[in-house]
């Protein structure tokens, strides 16, 4: 070191770890046992003064490492121990297909920051390294499960005439799928988008659906990315709700109820009057279908009005 240089600074973990860390602590000293309730992401912000952002992604880390697990009606509770079953040969009817439907299973029920290696071993009665034996990480198992979770509806092998009416249909599909499976839609990415065939043949159909219309292969790529987008975007909102109707055992409409209204402000009297009717009710399928229908109003102007054109 030279002489000039002061001493070597220890970087500080982030809070979201140092309290993952003291729940891991108590976990392991026993002050929480299995099925015990861990403290909610609203106890941490209170017992540790963090924001309600920190707090939760010091629960999701806990759930990532197996230790917690989300309980239907009780929240998130401290796991119990997955059973090891110690096999010397492949256990009989094990193949990646029954791994990718198990991985499905625990993600369509508890949401997908649930499903780890272990919990999903122990689901199938096997030690957690069979798993490698069919999937080399997780993330190599969740591309598996969104292939399979588009596998699962295929497009009209007989498209119907028309860019808007293909769009329509895709969309229409997709949307369906994200609602059957809420953890599909957060699970993939849009920057760095995981190649699974059976989706890839859904960017084939909305690039083909301009065929004949003029517009350019770079434009289509951007209407393939901006619809999928749009969906995505409306569809991610699926599982957070569903987990935090479990969590709380109240829907959407019962929360805003039970919750103190915003301040009254002079500074927005359109949204002042709209929030004093109370009349609104946010109804997702019909938020899909709404903008839908305007982001394709906006696709017609790409070239022209995407009028079918030779060649």
């Amino acid at each position: 070191m030279a002489a000039d240089e002061g001493p070597e600074r220890t970087s500080t973990p982030p809070p979201y770890q140092l309290i993952a860390g003291a729940l891991r602590e108590r976990i392991a000293a026993g002050q929480l046992g299995p099925g015990d309730r861990v403290p909610s992401a609203r106890q941490i912000t209170r017992e540790w003064g963090v924001a309600i952002a920190t707090a939760t992604k010091a629960l999701a880390l806990l759930r990532q490492e197996g230790l917690t697990v989300a309980q239907p009606g009780s929240g998130t509770v401290v796991a119990r121990p997955a059973r090891r079953t110690v096999r010397r040969e492949p256990v009989t009817g094990l193949s990646l297909p029954a791994v990718v439907r198990a991985a499905t299973a625990v993600a369509d029920a508890d949401g997908l920051a649930e499903l780890t290696m272990r919990r999903l071993a122990g689901g199938l009665g096997v030690a957690t390294m069979s798993l490698y034996r069919y999937v080399p990480n997780r993330a190599v198992l969740i591309t598996a499960m969104i292939d399979a979770a588009f596998g699962e509806q295929r497009l009209p092998a007989v498209p119907p005439a028309g860019w808007r009416e293909r769009l329509t249909v895709v969309a229409g599909l997709q949307w369906q799928l994200f609602r059957r499976h809420p953890w599909l839609a957060p699970a993939m990415s849009l920057t760095r988008p995981q190649f699974a065939p059976n989706a890839v043949a859904h960017v084939e159909w909305v690039l083909s659906a301009f065929d004949g219309t003029g517009v350019r292969a770079e434009d289509r790529m951007y209407a393939h990315i901006t619809l999928f987008s749009f969906i995505r975007g409306v569809a991610s909102a699926l599982e957070p709700e569903e987990l935090a109707r479990r969590d709380t055992g109240m829907d959407g409409d019962a929360w805003m109820t039970g919750h103190q209204p915003a301040p009254r402000s002079r500074a927005a009297p359109r949204f002042q009057e709209f929030v004093d009717r109370d009349e609104f009710e946010l109804d997702l399928d019909r938020l899909f279908r709404f903008g839908l229908e305007r982001l394709l109003d906006g696709f017609a102007g790409l070239s022209g009005d995407c009028r079918d054109r030779a060649g």
